[in-house]
């Protein structure tokens, strides 16, 4: 499996995500001001990926005995959207510099732990799938390993059964033709990269049989913020009858956020429309370029957790985790 995040006791080190799949190059971050910046710039993307990598940029300052309030002021200014960094944050609240590194690796175990165990109720939701449709990435790059929406796919091909990924491009980031499509590649879990105007037509000619996708926030009533394009291939399956299943591990609940309307949206630099790096392909215009969108609930057939399917209104606390895949009791 992909590993995306490695903590070395005096540096988190980061999988550099804007070169892939070109070169595989590791990120050092000694301090949570490096780490901020790597969250920021996309070194590290993905929110189960964020949380972790700030926990680890948050126990680095106690170390360093930084001032722990600018700290945490300074990680979570690098990405709004994202719930998982704000709970990672605030999960280190209170804990002395060794108890945070304690706990920042036990949320990394507990993320790949509660990943396996989501990708298992997907399989179990998707027995006959055969064709799937993805969106952006949300692999082992995303999260502390195995992966969301992804590891769904991954825990199919585990049990054996025949699974084909739909991979849409992603743009402006490229994360599908760059990061997903480089994961199934490794795993040689059959593939096919399109660009997301395809998605209609697959929909329309029965090629898709559920969309998959993971998320950065969810609201108390089940609204989704994930990455851009999202509510449009929301609304696509909708029209065709193609159940849109939604990867949501609980950390990235947030129950303090009544609806969609109140999830904060990032937007990017317009660098990210216009061109690549020294060559640009686009007029003189103004860009508008939002990391996120919303998806209404009604248009979700199920929230994927690592608890099994949920629907709202969801359970008022979460049951507690075990590291064995599924809820005690």
């Amino acid at each position: 499996m992909v590993e995306a995040i490695r903590f070395t006791g005096d540096a988190v080190e980061l999988i550099d995500q804007r070169l892939l799949p070109a070169r595989e190059t590791w990120v050092r971050c000694e301090d949570a001001a490096q780490t901020a910046a790597a969250i920021r710039d996309m070194v590290v993307r993905g929110a189960p990926a964020i949380g972790i990598t700030a926990a680890y940029g948050l126990a680095l300052a106690a170390r360093r005995g930084d001032d722990l309030d600018a700290a945490r002021r300074t990680l979570l200014a690098a990405r709004p959207t994202a719930v998982n960094l704000r709970w990672a944050v605030e999960r280190l609240a209170g804990l002395s510099p060794a108890q945070m590194v304690a706990e920042a690796q036990a949320m990394h175990a507990q993320d790949i732990a509660i990943n396996r165990a989501l990708g298992g109720h997907g399989a179990d939701l998707l027995p006959a799938a055969r064709h799937v449709y993805h969106h952006c990435n949300t692999g082992a790059l995303a999260s502390g390993g195995w992966g969301t929406a992804l590891g769904i796919v991954r825990s199919i091909a585990e049990r054996g059964q025949s699974i084909h990924v739909w991979v849409g491009e992603t743009r402006p980031y490229l994360q599908g033709a760059r990061l997903t499509a480089w994961e199934l590649l490794k795993e040689d879990i059959p593939c096919t990269l399109v660009v997301e105007g395809v998605a209609a037509s697959l929909m329309a000619s029965g090629q898709v049989d559920a969309v998959l996708v993971g998320c950065d926030r969810v609201a108390a009533n089940g609204d989704v913020a994930n990455k851009i394009g999202t509510l449009g291939l929301a609304v696509l399956a909708k029209h065709y009858g193609v159940p849109f299943y939604v990867a949501m591990p609980t950390s990235t609940l947030d129950r303090d956020c009544p609806t969609g309307a109140d999830i904060p949206i990032e937007e990017r630099s317009a660098a990210e429309v216009v061109g690549y790096r020294d060559v640009r392909w686009a007029a003189e215009v103004p860009v508008f370029n939002p990391a996120f969108d919303v998806t209404p609930a009604a248009l979700v057939t199920a929230w994927v957790t690592e608890f099994g399917p949920w629907r709202p209104p969801f359970p008022a606390v979460n049951p507690p985790f075990v590291a064995s895949g599924g809820p005690t009791g």
